[in-house]
């Protein structure tokens, strides 16, 4: 049945995922500064360590062996926080950093668990479905609480940025910033002309009303001399 084997690839991309987490959660953890975020890594690390248990009960539910493809996605996601990890920042700025990092994590997670309950509902997987529910219930809740967490931090960077201003100087940028700049110049030369087509598009728009008044007037004066 073909929607099935798109279900256990979609399966395994996400047993990668998670076991992808339990390596990156503790970094995390170490790496925040305060005390709260640090909690809510370690916490969710624990939660994912038991999303790694479910997803085997539903390879054993769809008669699958439990064996992940890797998840380039989830990597790439990872990659960005250990990025973050690495920025020289004052506290509460570098731990909004990783507040993002972590949010990035939990939707792409989210909308991963999505597509697989749904597909799951479809072929009449009850018992599968169950477990994934849980699993999306408690993602749904770790970037509940990352935003939560979110909302003091940011207030307080803010504040680090006031204070901070005019006294300290500016950074150089690193060889892979001026890496990764080069790179986004790149996407947005590559999907300006695409860009360009949509912004233009509105005023296709209005020429055409403006033809579709022109040729109503048309219409109007042909009545009136006909009338006449």
């Amino acid at each position: 049945m073909a929607l099935q084997d798109v279900l256990i690839s979609e399966l395994r991309d996400i047993y990668s995922a998670e076991n992808q987490l339990v390596k990156a959660l503790p970094k995390l953890a170490k790496g925040a500064r305060n005390r709260e975020l640090k909690q809510l890594f370690k916490d969710h690390l624990e939660e994912t360590k038991g999303h790694v248990l479910r997803l085997r009960e539903v390879f054993e539910h769809v008669g699958k062996k439990a064996t992940g493809k890797h998840c380039t996605g989830m990597e790439g996601v990872i990659e960005e926080g250990a990025e973050q990890l690495e920025e020289d920042l004052p506290d509460a700025s570098f731990d909004s950093g990783l507040i993002g990092a972590g949010l990035r994590t939990e939707h792409y997670e989210i909308a991963s668990y999505h597509a697989v309950i749904a597909m799951a509902k479809t072929l009449g997987m009850s018992d599968a479905v169950d477990l994934l529910k849980q699993n999306l219930q408690e993602e749904v809740e770790a970037a509940k609480k990352l935003q939560a967490a979110g909302k003091m931090l940011f207030k307080e960077a803010t504040q680090e940025e006031e204070e901070d201003e005019d006294s300290k100087p500016a950074s150089k940028k690193s060889s892979k910033d001026k890496t990764s700049e080069r790179k986004s110049k790149q996407d947005e030369r590559q999907a300006s002309r695409d860009v360009q087509k949509k912004g233009s598009a509105p005023k296709k728009k209005a020429s055409a009303d403006e033809d579709e008044e022109e040729s109503e007037a048309s219409f109007s004066e042909e009545s009136e001399s006909e009338e006449e």
